[in-house]
């Protein structure tokens, strides 16, 4: 396969986006060896700062740029000719600020989720060559961004990923009782998209397929539904450059199909995780009397009445090793995980590299 992915003003090698996975599940290391092979590396900048060493326990504002910096920095030193892009996260508190710095310091591109990026050709406007991907799970969403960017800024997002709320890890954009009703059709979701901007505005932009692509075949099939690519996340946890520690990985080549699951994230948004050990999540809090110790999210039922538990420190134990407390997201297809690989192992499998 030599099929290419052009966003905006870059080309990759491969159509594959490696998606964002916070808290520094895929951080510089990651998204430097997905871009080096060919792909399009992305470093999830939701609280990047916590396990780094500009964190002190009370900085988290100060921190996260800083280390955000750093993780682009040694991006590109594994890559230097690579693209890589962040992922922004719109529901946290220092969302403009991330963008920002994730400009300053040379991403080709910021991929947008977890609420619709509406400022984001705004925060972006003194780098036009910053590609701008948002992330969907609907023809509406795609329409409700397309007509604001277009009227208020004269732009289009560069490509977008249309996320299957159905298979896709983290928080996801659905209603928690639609997940899994057999409603959604992720490849029509996929397919109108392209037809909103074809007949709305006379352009052939990128959408991605984005959840419940794992191997050769998923990819084939997405290409062949109209995908113009894809993004995978959970594939690339159990590789042994992906920035989470082993116990995280492990807990990955443990889970059995029935241990994946929705919960509700205290960000207002259901998510996909291993739940296992969701109850210690919780415990771990209420034992701690844990009050908001960071401020991560605008909106939060933790921060406002200690509803749930705190979702960013929750997944920053698990990225460090505690899976016991630690929050672990993943797609549906994260059993599927047998070994520790490499990422150049998961590209020559998925396009066929070996001959």
């Amino acid at each position: 396969m030599t099929r290419s992915l052009t966003i905006g003003r870059h080309t990759a090698r491969f159509p594959l986006i490696q998606g964002g996975m916070g808290v520094r599940i895929s951080g510089g290391n990651l998204a430097g060896h997905v871009a080096r092979c060919g792909g399009i590396g992305l470093i999830a900048t939701a609280g990047i700062g916590l396990n780094s060493p500009h964190y002190d326990g009370r900085n988290f504002f100060t921190a996260d740029p800083l280390a955000l910096k750093d993780e682009i920095r040694k991006a590109y030193e594994i890559a230097p000719d690579g693209i890589i892009g962040t992922n922004c996260m719109v529901a946290v508190t220092n969302f403009d600020e991330m963008v920002r710095v994730s400009c300053e310091a040379g991403v080709k591109l910021i991929v947008a989720g977890a609420g619709l990026p509406m400022n984001l050709p705004e925060l972006t406007a003194d780098w036009p060559e910053v590609a701008l991907v948002p992330i969907v799970s609907s023809v509406k969403a795609a329409e409700l961004i397309a007509r604001k960017w277009h009227k208020g800024h004269g732009r289009l997002p560069d490509a977008i990923v249309v996320e299957d709320p159905d298979t896709a890890g983290g928080h996801l954009g659905e209603k928690l009782e639609k997940i899994g009703s057999g409603e959604y059709d992720h490849y029509g979701t996929v397919r109108g998209v392209k037809a909103y901007f074809r007949e709305s505005f006379g352009v052939e932009i990128p959408v991605i397929a984005a959840g419940g692509v794992w191997d050769r075949a998923d990819l084939l099939h997405a290409l062949k539904e109209g995908a113009d690519g894809v993004q995978m996340a959970s594939r690339f946890v159990c590789t042994k450059e992906c920035d989470a520690s082993d116990a995280y990985k492990q807990a990955y080549l443990d889970c059995g199909k029935e241990d994946i699951g929705l919960l509700m994230s205290p960000a207002g948004l259901p998510g996909r995780a291993i739940l296992r050990n969701v109850e210690q999540v919780r415990q771990r809090d209420v034992d701690f009397d844990v009050i908001c110790p960071s401020g991560c999210l605008k909106k939060c039922t933790y921060k406002a009445g200690q509803e749930r538990f705190c979702i960013v420190h929750a997944l920053d134990r698990a990225q460090r090793g505690d899976v016991d407390t630690g929050l672990i997201f993943c797609g549906t297809n994260a059993w599927k995980s047998d070994r520790i690989t490499t990422v150049q192992e998961v590209f020559d499998e998925l396009f066929d590299l070996k001959k």
